[in-house]
């Protein structure tokens, strides 16, 4: 198995809820995959909850972009996060190639995605390593 990447990210929570105030109807369906927005559709109209759902979704994406770049092109959609707190499992993350993605299943099926997230107050750190099994 060999390393092809790591990424990280910070997300200072006050900017993403600038966007969310502005845009709060279609940004969660830009940045979340089908299983993360049915999540997030179930979740309590608290809306610091929402954002640090949302939060920790984008800080781990982009940190899987910088991890996937340039081999691979992941896109929002096609990464999933699930975690401990939403979905009771450790937390993990998915790349699943959606029809604009520029590589096949399969060969994303050879990918192994770590993936770390916190959070303190108003921000969220994250960690993804990528390696090819």
């Amino acid at each position: 198995m060999a390393i092809i990447g790591i990424g990280v990210d910070v997300l200072h929570i006050p900017r993403l809820a600038a966007v969310y105030s502005r845009h709060s109807h279609r940004f969660p369906s830009r940045i979340l995959s089908k299983h993360e927005l049915s999540v997030f559709e179930r979740l309590p109209v608290d809306v610091q909850q929402r954002l640090r759902f949302l939060g920790v979704r984008w800080a781990v994406k982009e940190a899987a972009y910088k991890a996937l770049y340039p081999m691979f092109h992941a896109t929002w959609k096609d990464l999933t996060y699930s975690s401990l707190q939403v979905d009771g499992i450790k937390p993990a993350l998915s790349f699943v190639p959606g029809k604009n993605c520029d590589i096949s299943v399969s060969r994303s099926n050879d990918l192994l995605l770590h993936v770390s997230a916190s959070h303190d107050g108003a921000y969220v750190f994250a960690n993804v390593i990528a390696e090819e099994r």
